[in-house]
């Protein structure tokens, strides 16, 4: 991850970089610690859903962990630049956030389960920033695919401000939309935990519970 001043705002349209038409590298295959393929159609039966909550490292490897979870992948969501690089996001001038594609099974893992782990494991408060990570794509981002996820979302994002208000802390500002396109992040990201253990991973949270 790269420290320093970066980007509080979003870039303009007019400011964004412009991208690619195509990928400047390919997907790995497999992933590393549960052998399922990372990109591709979600199998018949699993879901989908996508987590911004700062640096997508130590996010990824908290929902490989979870039972349910079929496969993880990290990249680059919410923004205007098509197919960015990482060295492209951390300027600020993409508009993306660094975020996580979970699949997974609802039978075994519900959504609930996964939004749990969401707000307790980031600081949804914090803006543009996560602990020493400072800019517009380390903001918190909860992506929806289906109206059910998107009631869900919202209804947890009150539950949770609530909790966080009641300990003195001030408003969420986890941006809630549709998911946009994920562009998958290079193949070093993918799985970073699993192959530095000793990594990076740097994940502020507010040390509230989500109720219930």
């Amino acid at each position: 991850m790269l420290f320093g001043s970066r980007s509080a705002t979003l870039p303009t349209p007019s400011q964004a970089l412009p991208g690619r038409t195509e990928p400047e590298f390919t997907v790995p295959d497999k992933h590393t610690v549960l052998g399922t393929p990372i990109a591709g159609p979600v199998p018949k039966g699993m879901a989908e859903a996508f987590f911004g909550m700062g640096c997508f490292w130590g996010a990824e490897r908290r929902f490989w962990q979870m039972p349910g979870v079929y496969t993880t992948a990290v990249g680059y969501q919410g923004g205007m630049t098509p197919h960015p690089t990482y060295d492209e996001t951390c300027t600020g001038l993409t508009g993306h956030t660094e975020a996580v594609r979970v699949v997974y099974d609802p039978a075994v893992v519900s959504y609930a389960e996964l939004l749990r782990v969401f707000w307790e494991t980031h600081d949804p408060t914090q803006g543009f920033r996560q602990g020493n990570d400072r800019g517009s794509q380390y903001r918190s981002a909860l992506y929806w695919t289906s109206d059910d996820q998107r009631q869900a979302a919202e209804a947890s994002r009150d539950v949770y401000q609530a909790a966080v208000t009641k300990a003195g802390l001030g408003a969420i500002t986890t941006e809630l939309l549709p998911a946009p396109e994920f562009y998958y992040a290079e193949e070093p990201h993918q799985q970073y935990l699993a192959k530095v253990p000793n990594g990076y991973d740097c994940h502020a949270n507010t040390g509230v519970s989500y109720p219930g």
